[in-house]
């Protein structure tokens, strides 16, 4: 087994539970387990995954599929699969002292083969997330025919975390870190910081988990409904007093079976990011 790099580690797992720790309407988080899931689930899924993504020389495939098989054989349930899928490209480009952290990770994706895409489609049919269906173009549950990044362009237009490997994670990069920069240049913590991430992924564009599961009319309601929070948030003097509101939505969703994933996905992908950078002591471009 490869040796993992304890800093890129170390900023996974950070991220992964500074997300937890956001009261994020709809997903799990430490105010409210949902969706049969706890949040004992996503820590221990975060702890089992971070060596396989932090693993040194380990290709994006084998990060990704590795940390799917580290999760389910500890969780016994897909928790993670969008979070992995978008923290082993940015934590392989991290391995690398050249460059900003985004121009590294332009050229780790312009590295992506059909191996990487081999070891990805077997995680995601591991997984087996829900609403995976089948497809008539790239389909993971048989043999790939392209590189990766071929794959997910193909996906790109039905799933948000597959459209980042052809934008260069432009999502993560400048929607996501406007949030974040601007929720802390409100002296926002982290908790509050987090949430405004994913308000601002979430009212942005159409959540694609719930428009797997549901059509793209309810994502875009939900999409309507964030924008609302996103801007009560920022414009708060006092988010604490949100709670109990928040609370409210958060169980109204749930009790509908509605879990933004995706951005909650996404969130992780920012926070990770900004720790990497961080870590890189360099700025973002």
């Amino acid at each position: 087994m490869s040796r993992a790099d304890s800093a890129i580690a170390a900023a996974f797992v950070d991220a992964c539970l500074a997300e937890l720790d956001a009261l994020k309407p709809g997903n799990v988080h430490r105010f409210a387990s949902g969706h049969r899931m706890q949040v004992d689930d996503f820590v221990l899924s975060a702890e089992v995954s971070a060596a396989p993504i932090a693993g040194i020389g380990l290709s994006v495939g084998a990060r990704v599929r590795g940390a799917v098989e580290a999760t389910l054989a500890a969780v016994g349930q897909n928790t993670n699969l969008g979070i992995v899928l978008l923290c082993a490209p940015l934590a392989a480009a991290a391995e690398t002292q050249k460059g900003d952290l985004r121009a590294a990770l332009r050229r780790v994706l312009g590295r992506l083969d059909q191996d990487d895409a081999v070891d990805v489609f077997a995680a995601i049919a591991a997984a087996n997330p829900r609403g995976l269906g089948r497809v008539a173009e790239q389909d993971v549950h048989e043999r790939p025919t392209g590189s990766l990044r071929e794959a997910m362009r193909a996906a790109a237009r039905r799933d948000r975390v597959a459209r980042q490997y052809i934008t260069d994670y432009e999502d993560v990069f400048v929607l996501g870190r406007r949030a974040l920069n601007a929720a802390r240049k409100q002296r926002r913590d982290r908790r509050w910081s987090t949430l405004a991430v994913y308000l601002a992924f979430l009212a942005e564009f159409p959540d694609t988990h719930v428009a797997r599961k549901f059509d793209l009319a309810a994502a875009e309601a939900l999409r309507r409904e964030a924008t609302a929070w996103r801007d009560r948030l920022a414009a708060a003097s006092d988010p604490e007093a949100m709670i109990p509101d928040l609370l409210r939505w958060d169980a109204e969703l749930k009790r509908g079976g509605v879990n933004p994933g995706t951005s909650a996905d996404l969130t992780v992908t920012a926070l990770f990011a900004a720790n990497l950078e961080t870590n890189r002591g360099s700025g973002c471009r």
